[in-house]
């Protein structure tokens, strides 16, 4: 178990699970503006749609040697965002404190979990809340989207907190935590950044997808841009976010995997020397996740 930054080449992967994956909630159970979106247009995947894409990012995995692990199956539960529920930093297992709604899908992993040794387990204690796709380590630094107890309190779609932030601090102290504050919706999911990995990711290269209006302070943005380089950032609007354009998936520092319809930032990356495999995950797409939150990584060289 060993994890160090997005892109360094993958050994073994937790991917989500579509099994069983509970059909079209009603709308007062759904809990991201997207997911109430196409409830209401009537628009919401359907079981055999889910099932197609995850299958087509399995075979993308295995095609290139990576080992898959997969969840448990709970019945009638979305288990495919598997990113949020835990992160290895380094070869440390931190389980999160999600939302009540999501808090039974940390039990398909104690399989996984029992392989681990105690050392290397961390729990986040009461009153601590964070999920994965919140956290991303990055080398010497492990940057966090977060918010502040007033946004915190009032939008479910915020979903780390101070404390959360405090704990990788405390837990980590050899890293260098950079926190920003994410814009919050729960009615738009176009003015929602629901987690960091919504309005920016690295990769290997020295490259980096920015949405710069998904930082509720501009002073964020900025400094991931002069961290990057302007010229090495692909900065994407508030529709490519919308369709998830920055929520991609690298197995190698020069290979990433990513969705077919996300032209835009496929050719970007293709120009700056990056092989990239297409796949279709529009549906899933749907559910305000993509290819880095239906992901687990467990070990990258």
């Amino acid at each position: 178990m060993k994890v160090i930054n997005e892109y360094a080449k993958l050994k073994l992967v937790i991917l989500g699970s579509s099994k069983s994956f509970g059909g079209t909630p009603e709308l007062s159970d759904a809990y991201d503006p997207k997911s109430k979106e196409h409830i209401k247009n009537g628009t919401f995947p359907t079981q055999k749609s889910i099932d197609e894409e995850m299958l087509g990012f399995f075979k993308v995995l295995n095609k290139n040697g990576i080992e898959v692990l997969r969840p448990n199956n709970i019945n009638n539960y979305n288990q495919i965002f598997v990113r949020d529920i835990a992160i290895v930093i380094d070869d440390k297992f931190v389980i999160a404190n999600v939302i009540n709604d999501r808090s039974r899908e940390i039990e398909a992993l104690t399989e996984v979990i029992s392989d681990f040794s105690k050392g290397n387990i961390i729990e986040a204690p009461e009153g601590v809340r964070f999920e994965g796709g919140d956290i991303m380590p990055h080398n010497e630094y492990l940057f966090i989207g977060y918010s502040e107890p007033e946004d915190f309190s009032t939008y479910k779609v915020s979903r780390t907190n101070v404390e959360g932030v405090a704990f990788f601090k405390e837990s980590f102290p050899s890293k260098k935590v950079k926190a920003f504050e994410l814009k919050k919706s729960d009615t738009d999911p176009k003015m929602n950044a629901l987690h960091l990995d919504c309005c920016f990711q690295p990769f290997g290269l020295g490259h980096a997808i920015v949405h710069k209006e998904g930082f509720k302070n501009p002073e964020d943005a900025e400094w991931l841009i002069n961290y990057f380089g302007e010229d090495n950032c692909l900065f994407i609007d508030s529709e490519q976010m919308y369709n998830m354009g920055a929520n991609l998936f690298s197995i190698d520092k020069d290979h990433v995997i990513s969705e077919i319809n996300l032209k835009q930032t496929n050719t970007f990356l293709e120009s700056k020397g990056y092989t990239v495999e297409k796949i279709k995950y529009s549906e899933i797409a749907k559910m305000e996740g993509l290819l880095r939150c239906s992901t687990l990584p467990l070990k990258r060289d």
